[in-house]
């Protein structure tokens, strides 16, 4: 199997390790990649925005499937483009992708489909805004209507600041605050069928104690020992399955993950977001622990072919952090030589995904917020922290940073409040 893989970052960096790994993978091509794609796969130095050039080297390559990384070419429609040149691919539609691309789109489907999540309003002017902060009251949540890269929610006990939120963007959702743990749960679907993976969580704030701005992640686990034995069955029967009915139903199936955000609340479990592509940081705790075969997978997804596939998981426990530039997530700093990325330091049952790199003569250098990310795999969560912090402290970049407390928590069983 001749494979396509479009990104750039730390997501298609864990996808492209769990992809070369499929016995049945012949080619691995990533368009563009970085360093730490280059390293394992071929890398074409093309533009992703561009779908008619991506098309066209998906035919030169007579590639079989092409998996999209990234959110904004599966909203821009690059998935539609490659299905009408008979290309398999997995990844939704423009259309189906606006269960990202649209925050008021998937709360529709979510009312129709019977799927729980927050009461909610859409606001397309102050009036708007400000009767629906003052109906929920604080804690204020904020949501930009269309894609935002992460940065488009704010939780805030501060109306002011709620307010100035909203106005930045022509439509937004204000929605009532959900108590409880985060929970990200992923499922892969052929446009009829869905097959649930593990739960992880994932830490949106950029310093310990969940104190600082939102980012796009600074780390993620994965088992939940404290979470619920029925959460996977749970979300597939309540969330994954109606929406992927409903999304069906309006004759614009979704091929390709669906990332369901949960909230284990107090009245029980309620969907936060919905994301129509792997999530960053999950991603890399998650692949590095399934053991079924990534390319057969999801070209079954890509090709209807999905009924009846089971998962298989290893046992071991996954814990992956985040190392941020300088200035991240407000003002990232850019440029700055990284050491310590050599494979001779790694130790063993650990990986390094590079998400914000460049090489420049010869010299690994920073080129975005989020810079590397570690995983660590062991026998339990305590053992694969142990792992990833005693790799990510032989990294050196200059001014950068990372959460110290990815996992700390639930290593003893407790639950933590990842997004929160």
């Amino acid at each position: 199997m001749r494979v396509l893989l479009i990104g750039s970052g730390g997501r298609e960096h864990a996808l492209a390790a769990a992809l070369i790994e499929d016995p049945q993978l012949e080619a691995l091509h990533v368009a563009p990649g970085n360093p730490g794609i280059a390293a394992i796969a071929i890398c074409h130095a093309i533009d992703t925005d561009d779908n008619a050039a991506v098309v066209a080297l998906a035919q030169q390559l007579e590639i079989d499937l092409v998996v999209i990384g990234p959110e904004k070419p599966l909203v821009n429609g690059l998935a539609d483009e490659l299905r009408s040149a008979k290309i398999a691919c997995f990844g939704p539609s423009a259309a189906a992708a606006q269960l990202e691309g649209s925050k008021d789109f998937a709360k529709q489907v979510m009312a129709d489909a019977g799927v729980p999540t927050a009461k909610s309003f859409t606001c397309t002017n102050q009036a708007e805004v400000e009767h629906a902060l003052d109906a929920f009251g604080a804690p204020y949540v904020v949501k930009h209507d269309g894609l935002a890269a992460g940065k488009g929610v704010v939780v805030t006990n501060d109306r002011a600041e709620a307010l100035v939120h909203a106005l930045l963007a022509p439509r937004v959702v204000i929605e009532e605050f959900l108590d409880g743990p985060e929970v990200s749960l992923f499922g892969i679907s052929d446009g009829i069928n869905i097959v649930a993976m593990q739960p992880a969580q994932d830490f949106k704030r950029a310093y310990d104690g969940d104190h600082g701005l939102n980012t796009g992640g600074m780390g993620a686990y994965s088992p939940l020992p404290w979470a619920p034995a029925d959460i996977v069955e749970e979300t597939l029967v309540k969330v994954l399955q109606p929406t992927i009915a409903e999304m069906n139903a309006r004759s614009t199936p979704f091929v390709g993950l669906l990332y369901a955000g949960l909230a284990l609340t107090s009245k029980g479990l309620r969907v936060i977001e919905f994301n129509a592509r792997f999530g960053d940081p999950e991603t890399e705790v998650l692949l590095p622990r399934l053991r079924t075969p990534l390319a057969q997978l999801l070209y079954k997804a890509a090709t209807g072919a999905l009924a009846g596939e089971k998962l298989e998981w290893s046992s071991d426990a996954a814990v992956t952090v985040v190392l941020a530039s300088e200035g991240y997530p407000e003002s990232p700093k850019t440029g700055e030589p990284i050491t310590g990325v050599d494979r001779s330091h790694i130790i063993e049952g650990t990986y390094i995904f590079h998400a914000g790199t460049t090489m420049r003569d010869g010299i690994l250098h920073s080129s975005g917020g989020r810079v590397l990310t570690v995983t660590g795999l062991g026998k339990d969560l305590t053992q694969a922290r142990s792992k990833a912090y005693e790799v990510i402290s032989g990294i050196t970049l200059r001014g950068s940073h990372y959460r110290k407390d990815i996992a700390l928590a639930a290593s003893t069983n407790a639950p933590q409040s990842g997004e929160k």
